[in-house]
């Protein structure tokens, strides 16, 4: 499971083995028990978390699209492989 980077001790993250057919660009985001996962594309929602205040999703969610190009660069390099 590749980490993208980390915010606020927040880890982002993707499932290497996740969907097949492979999923849209999606990334998790996990703080100890606390998890998310975000979809990217084709439009940016929160797909799904737990143990998250709806304050917490939204920094989350404008973090994970701030770096949308990271996230893609990262999965790209990582499933072309």
């Amino acid at each position: 499971m590749p980490s993208i980077f980390k915010y606020k001790g927040f880890r982002f993250f993707f499932y290497s083995n996740e969907g097949n057919p492979q999923e849209p660009l999606h990334v998790h985001v996990r703080k100890g028990e606390s998890v998310a996962k975000f979809w990217l594309e084709p439009e940016p929602m929160i797909a799904e978390s737990y143990a998250l205040t709806s304050s917490e999703l939204k920094e989350l969610l404008t973090v994970a699209l701030k770096n949308k190009d990271k996230i893609r660069r990262f999965w790209d390099e990582h499933f072309s492989q």
